[in-house]
């Protein structure tokens, strides 16, 4: 704890580099799981090969995942933020799938017996069903990221692993603990606002909250004074 506090500026700096690689590697990981996700659900023959490569990418240990990209992008923060949109993809893709296949077909059909157009029933019907179990997938990629951009500091690339390997290189325990307390601070308060927004957006929380709120009596009006 002196070493936070004695160090807050730097340690903030690092904080921001690891929240810099962890937020770009989940936008752009989203912006590829959710299409390659409903292309799945359609075409459910494409399971297989796609979940294979990815299965089979996020066996490769992350340090050898980094290394096989540094020939390619360099030996910074960017091989380590594609190791990172990799790792996400096999966890983002398989709830985005289950997601949407989760979703009964008897409510699609009614969806389109009530006059949607094909946009209006995804965006008004499918998005929101399938919203908490996507969001459960990006909690669970978040905190996996989360960990492996620790590893980014071997390559270059900072951030909250900067403090774990410069105390092991040079044996002081409390870059160590700061730096391990920093990284699991990080993860819960991740962890529980994105849990906190997939409880938010869930159609049952909307729908209890709505129950509650008709079951409350009317409020009564206020008595006139007698004359």
């Amino acid at each position: 704890m002196n070493y936070l506090l004695n160090n807050a500026e730097r340690v903030w700096l690092l904080l921001l580099q690891h929240v810099y690689m962890v937020s770009i590697a989940l936008l752009i990981s989203m912006l590829i799981a959710v299409p390659l996700g409903v292309l799945i659900s359609r075409y459910r023959f494409l399971a297989v090969p796609i979940m294979g490569t990815l299965g089979i990418l996020y066996t490769v240990p992350s340090l050898a995942m980094i290394v096989l990209l540094i020939p390619f992008f360099g030996l910074n923060a960017t091989s380590v933020i594609i190791a990172l949109i990799i790792y996400a993809q096999v966890i983002l893709v398989r709830n985005v799938v289950a997601a949407l296949t989760s979703i009964s077909p008897a409510v699609i059909e009614a969806a389109y017996g009530m006059g949607m157009s094909t946009w209006q029933c995804w965006w008004q019907v499918q998005v929101p069903l399938a919203l908490p179990i996507v969001l459960a997938g990006v909690r669970l990629a978040a905190v996996v990221c989360i960990g492996i951009a620790a590893i980014g500091a071997k390559f270059n690339a900072g951030g909250i692993g900067v403090l774990l390997f410069d105390g092991i290189a040079m044996g002081r325990d409390q870059m160590i603990w700061a730096g391990a307390l920093v990284l699991a601070v990080f993860a819960l308060v991740v962890n529980s606002l994105l849990r906190l927004l997939e409880w938010a957006v869930d159609p049952q929380t909307r729908i209890k909250r709505a129950a509650r709120q008709h079951a409350q009596p009317p409020p009564q009006p206020a008595a006139q004074p007698s004359h």
